[in-house]
């Protein structure tokens, strides 16, 4: 049984920084999507299960950083530079598995119940 489980989220200012950890049942690929308000699911970042690649979404690259505690099973997702467009709820998923791929395609089916980060302007 594979389980993820995310925590950290909050109410932060624009410029703010914040981290999100997701604690998963065992070493397996790992992935960030978030749903703002009235929009569709997006990828954010993902990582692999061995944490030598990662991949992720334009609107992030640079400012926002998948890692994984390899010891601990947790993924993190540091956050800086928030901006209000970064508003949303935030899920850790895992597709369950440790083959290689597309990181944003992977086949992800055990999802966190997610946490709300919200960033004031």
């Amino acid at each position: 049984q594979v389980t993820v489980a995310e925590s950290g989220g909050g109410l932060v200012q624009a410029g703010d920084s914040l981290r999100l950890s997701c604690a998963a049942s065992g070493r397996f690929n790992m992935g960030w999507f978030r749903q703002a308000p009235g929009k569709e699911g997006e990828f954010v970042a993902a990582i692999s299960w061995s944490g030598v690649s990662t991949s992720y979404a334009e609107s992030v690259k640079g400012r926002f950083t998948i890692s994984r505690d390899v010891a601990k099973n947790t993924v993190y997702l540091q956050m800086n530079s928030l901006k209000p467009e970064d508003t949303a709820v935030y899920y850790c998923a895992s597709d369950g598995s440790i083959t290689g791929g597309t990181l944003k395609s992977l086949g992800y089916r055990y999802w966190g119940q997610g946490t709300q980060v919200t960033v004031s302007s």
